[in-house]
């Protein structure tokens, strides 16, 4: 006769299994949030949404002075007049703005409720609605566009924050380098065949019978689509680890969010080895980014390459990030998440010096540099996030992860400031670029000071077997 007794390895095994499980589900978020700052973000929005912005000023009789910064062709919202061409970056720093007021209550919520598979599908499948919206943008109506678009960045910047969340929860303190990893790589993975997609459906519109407009809101309809399609796989497969926090309902929830939130912040103070990384994560971070979103410029305005270089660049970017993704977590598991960031920021100042050398016109330079970018951009920000997951006290994951975002948005301005600055000093674009090395030196050397086993033991978490 059959046994209903469950053995104890029987039950080790099926955990085990359940575990393996919620790993895989939780790497498909990247791949299906990634098309939102690739395609939309990256490519197609910021100029889609400023001929929109240029035509609703020409309707309205401004003049508009064609192949210019349209410093003459004003746009007004809330009573406020600027350029048409301005649109893009004041909606980026008012968007980055909102997130920084939005975020920090998400992910004491979060917490608090532990009702994160709700929070993570109810802010995916909102922004993937809001993005998907993008596709009504046509004529004049750019005000739309900038509702939607905060919208859609706000759910974006809250379903990732709780998403991090749940890295501790479903995998080990061995377990999370090579998950993280595997995650950013799915997610550039992800990201560069819908943006592929995305590109062949732009170029191939007039056999389509399509405008180029036109062709460009099919692109945001879809992209929302593929966000919203591929989050119910982690959403089917993720499950909740840890009970609530409090018996809240209602508006009473976002009472004792803010006041958890509070009580975090003065916590935190507690940890100054984790705000020690974090603070070295800022800095180093802020170079990555600035590098990603000034190698477009630098390789039209300064080596003269034309755009259908540019996007074939950050395609190879995106592939090659994912190759990247995916040895740096190999590495970590044989020299630790530490040593491997700081490894890999050696390899940026590496890169970004070489940037320098990249001759005028020269387009496989160029690829070349986008391969160095791209081994390193991936895997320096997935072990980051596992790294990070370390440092943080049990049950409060969401919060903390909500304060790694907010500081990213609250400090990506600096290294633009230095880009432009540099620029402007010397006349050369070449010596810009390679000021941002220093973010990356910086970076180094903070790392470097942090103790992160004792960092891991301070928070009262288990360190991996290497670190």
């Amino acid at each position: 006769m059959g046994s209903n007794v469950v053995e104890p390895g029987d039950e080790a095994a099926s955990s085990s299994a359940q575990r393996r499980r919620e790993q895989r589900g939780w790497c498909w978020y990247d791949w299906a949030n990634s098309v939102f700052p690739t395609s939309v973000i990256t490519v197609f929005l910021s100029l889609y949404l400023t001929e929109v912005a240029e035509s609703a000023a020409r309707a309205s009789g401004q003049p508009c002075a064609d192949g210019s910064a349209l410093v003459d062709c004003d746009i007004s919202l809330w009573g406020l007049s600027f350029p048409a061409g301005s649109l893009w970056g004041y909606l980026l720093s008012v968007a980055t703005v909102v997130q920084v007021l939005v975020l920090p209550i998400t992910g004491a919520i979060a917490d608090r409720t532990q009702n994160k598979r709700v929070m993570l599908g109810g802010f995916a499948f909102a922004g993937a609605a809001a993005t998907s919206a993008l596709a009504l943008l046509a004529g004049t109506n750019w005000q739309l566009g900038v509702v939607l678009f905060i919208l859609a960045n706000i759910c974006f910047g809250g379903s990732v924050v709780v998403y991090y969340s749940f890295l501790p929860e479903i995998a080990d303190a061995d377990e999370r380098d090579g998950v993280s990893s595997r995650g950013w790589a799915f997610g550039y993975l992800g990201g560069g065949l819908a943006l592929a997609f995305h590109l062949a459906l732009y170029l191939s519109h007039e056999a389509l019978g399509l405008t180029e407009a036109e062709a460009v809101r099919w692109c945001f309809f879809t992209a929302g689509l593929w966000w919203a399609v591929f989050t119910l796989i982690p959403l089917a497969r993720l499950r909740g680890h840890q009970p609530p926090q409090g018996s809240e309902r209602g508006v009473a929830v976002f009472r004792a969010g803010f006041s958890q939130l509070a009580q975090t912040l003065r916590e935190a103070k507690s940890y100054p080895l984790t705000l020690g990384f974090l603070a070295a994560y800022l800095v180093y971070n802020d170079g990555i980014v600035t590098v990603t979103n000034v190698a477009g410029q630098y390789g039209e305005r300064e080596l003269g390459l034309d755009r259908t270089v540019l996007i074939t660049t950050i395609l190879i970017v995106q592939f090659i990030a994912f190759v990247g993704a995916v040895a740096h977590g190999r590495a970590a598991r044989r020299f630790g998440a530490k040593r491997t960031i700081m490894g890999s920021l050696v390899l940026w100042v590496l890169v970004v010096g070489a940037a320098f050398f990249v001759e005028a016109g020269q387009e496989f330079q160029f690829y070349g540099l986008a391969v160095g970018i791209g081994l390193v951009l991936g895997g320096t920000n997935a072990l980051s996030r596992s790294l990070f997951s370390q440092l943080v006290p049990p049950g409060r994951e969401a919060e903390y992860f909500s304060v790694y975002e907010v500081g990213e948005r609250a400090t990506s301005w600096l290294g633009p400031l230095v880009f432009a600055a540099a620029g402007q000093a010397t006349g050369s674009y070449r010596l810009a670029i390679v000021s941002l090395v220093v973010f990356f030196v910086v970076g180094l050397i903070l790392v470097a000071l942090v103790p992160v086993r004792r960092a891991i033991a301070a928070v009262g978490n288990r360190p991996p077997t290497v670190v």
